[in-house]
């Protein structure tokens, strides 16, 4: 094994997607089965010591990846590995629900969390009274009537860009621990946008959100308000009464975490480069 004291002299930046039906999440937890314990376990044995890994953001059990990060600091000999060999023994070492989509290399101290500086998530819905085939894992199947009024979400979604104290669409035991810590619940979302689209064969209402960071169960929440409007339950001025309440209780339901996927993380240009 590498010597424990060998220095950190750059940053190994993996791109990683998961299908998050069978994890508890990305983070570890004892005794369940996550997509943070399966990647340390392969990149422990990879490389034959135990490693450090930051992630660009936390998902919650059920939620899916196509463009999560993860940033693994590494010794001056790690740096010198091939990367289509390393890329081979991460993608040996994980299970079929995990996907290592290319890997980088980053400056020593480089973040994928703290360097992060949006983050892009798409939530998909499919409408009606027939259930969703080819979209089933990854959609919530919303048995309505009537389909959503798009134009009537878009309204109320363009409420929400800019930034706002987004309290009431964080986890309420998490707003509090927030609070408690002095810290702020305010975000900037860059984009909200709401479309249809075919997805997987099916037609599916889309909803983009693009943000520098978010709150827990945050883009959920800001669903699960949206289809209230879609539905025709509350008008799109709504939403801004929700965000001026501050308070979880004003705001919509939150959305299944089924339909939920990181699409991907923006850094500084230039600041990962492909590991060859």
């Amino acid at each position: 094994m590498p010597d424990a004291v060998q220095p950190l002299d750059g940053t190994l930046v993996i791109k990683l997607g998961y299908r998050g039906g069978g994890f508890s999440g990305i983070a570890e937890q004892p005794g369940q089965r996550t997509v943070g314990a399966e990647l340390r376990h392969a990149l422990e044995t990879s490389l034959r010591r135990p490693v450090q890994m930051e992630l660009a953001g936390r998902t919650d059990a059920g939620v899916h990846a196509l463009g999560q990060y993860v940033s693994v600091p590494v010794t001056t000999a790690e740096l010198a590995l091939r990367g289509s060999r390393l890329v081979s023994s991460l993608v040996a070492l994980t299970p079929d629900d995990i996907s290592v989509c290319g890997i980088f290399r980053a400056d020593p101290g480089f973040s994928a969390r703290f360097d992060a500086v949006r983050r892009h998530y798409r939530y998909h819905i499919a409408c009606g009274s027939m259930r969703p085939v080819m979209a089933w894992e990854h959609a919530w199947w919303l048995r309505t009537i009537a389909a959503l009024d798009v134009a009537a979400m878009e309204r109320a979604a363009a409420c929400l860009v800019g930034e706002h104290d987004f309290r009431s669409f964080c986890k309420a035991r998490s707003a509090q621990l927030i609070k408690d810590d002095g810290r702020s619940t305010c975000r900037f979302l860059e984009r909200v946008g709401v479309a249809q689209v075919t997805g997987a064969f099916e037609p599916l209402v889309a909803i983009d959100v693009c943000g520098n960071a978010f709150l827990h169960n945050m883009v959920r929440i800001i669903v699960g308000s949206l289809v209230e409007v879609g539905c025709g339950r509350r008008d799109p001025q709504w939403l801004i009464d929700a965000l001026e309440a501050r308070d979880r209780r004003a705001a919509g339901p939150t959305a299944p975490a089924r339909g939920l996927v990181l699409m991907g993380v923006d850094y500084p240009t230039d600041a990962l480069v492909p590991w060859e």
